[in-house]
């Protein structure tokens, strides 16, 4: 992160907001917004945020998945896969 480019006071924001844009979508990097001196919003290009999006899912899954097993919420391999072939077989 360019602190110079990427912190900008809403002020600047409402006068260049196009040339942000611009910035944020041909780089990539997020650019945060102040408002009296305090970070007020971020604004990010849709690629990087839906990208974002999917590694929270993910992560998500993950700690879902570790959690099930601190419960003993679990399945042998060979059941999960024989329910799967089932289930396909059925389609």
């Amino acid at each position: 992160m360019n602190l110079n480019k990427d912190i900008k006071p809403v002020s600047y924001f409402k006068s260049h907001a196009a040339d942000i844009l611009k910035q944020v979508n041909e780089t990539h990097r997020p650019v945060i917004i102040t408002q009296n001196g305090e970070a007020r919003a971020v604004l990010q290009d849709p690629e990087s945020y839906q990208a974002m999006k999917n590694a929270f899912s993910v992560i998500k899954l993950i700690s879902q998945g570790e959690e099930d097993i601190r419960q003993g919420e679990i399945l042998p391999q060979e059941e999960v896969f024989a329910g799967l072939e089932e289930k396909l077989a059925d389609r």
